[in-house]
């Protein structure tokens, strides 16, 4: 493999990655964010799986210190990783159907996690199983009145979407003007 070509790549990849990280300092609603979509890029593109989690982690946490950090960042940090390795599982072929569903899965999993940890911190829900089925119902009605978007959850799906399209369909562009980058760097 051409030296000069697999450092493009990098350098393209490791930029879309960082300018997810910057994206979220732009005015979003709550959850439309490029977190799932900067871990399932760098697990698709990032051929070393010690690259493809130690950058996307830097860049969140990077700007996670200049956002905040919270009692919750465990489980935001355990979904990013997850999709990582979900961006790991769709590598070998990245195509429309697979980062959708990727997108998908990635979304559920935040969802899970995120309101899991709302559930165990939160003196609002009873630590029943009744309690955390009530966490991730106020999770997917939260924000529902529109002025926020359209709900926790769902913001989430659409940010995931819409990032992904962006990474995954510039890269793609980029590959087409320089069809010598390589899909994966680092192997």
């Amino acid at each position: 493999m051409n030296k000069k070509y697999t450092q493009t790549s990098f350098i393209v990849i490791i930029s879309i990655i960082i300018s997810g990280a910057l994206f979220r300092f732009i005015p979003h609603w709550p959850n439309f964010t490029p977190i799932a979509a900067m871990a399932l890029f760098g697990g698709a593109y990032l051929g070393r799986k010690y690259l493809a989690f130690i950058i996307p982690f830097a860049a969140m946490f990077l700007s996670d210190l200049l956002l905040g950090l919270h009692t919750g960042m465990w489980a935001v940090y355990l979904a990013f990783g997850i999709t990582v390795m979900i961006g790991t599982l769709i590598r070998k072929n990245p195509r429309f159907a697979s980062i959708f569903g990727a997108s998908l899965t990635s979304s559920v999993i935040f969802f899970l996690l995120t309101n899991f940890a709302a559930w165990l911190a939160s003196p609002f829900y009873p630590p029943t199983l009744a309690g955390l089925m009530q966490s991730y119902v106020a999770g997917l009605a939260f924000f529902h009145n529109g002025s926020m978007g359209i709900s926790f959850f769902l913001n989430e799906v659409a940010g995931s979407l819409f990032y992904n399209g962006i990474f995954f369909g510039a890269y793609a562009l980029a590959r087409q003007w320089m069809p010598a980058l390589d899909r994966t760097v680092g192997r």
